[in-house]
């Protein structure tokens, strides 16, 4: 257990930096899934509205340091990819 009082600052910190962090990839899945829902129900122009939305997401998760830079890269590229392919 910490002793010290910067040590359980730093653990109260870390639990509500975890909390807001899970959220913030919680919502980022959420605009995937929805991609994923148009592009599986065959439906151009849904997948490329819900792409659209997604991205500013990716880029936000970036920003914050909840997602690698690349990591938000190669899933923008292999979704707009699946997208462009329904066409």
């Amino acid at each position: 257990m910490a002793n010290t009082p910067q040590a359980r600052k730093r653990i109260r910190r870390n639990e509500r930096r975890a909390e807001i962090n899970t959220n913030r990839i919680s919502r980022i899945r959420t605009f995937l899934k929805k991609v994923e829902t148009a592009i599986a129900g065959g439906d151009k122009t849904a997948a490329s509205a819900a792409l659209k939305e997604a991205q500013p997401e990716l880029a936000r998760g970036v920003a914050r340091g909840v997602l690698h830079k690349n990591t938000a890269s190669r899933k923008m590229s292999r979704l707009t990819k699946r997208v462009a392919s329904l066409g």
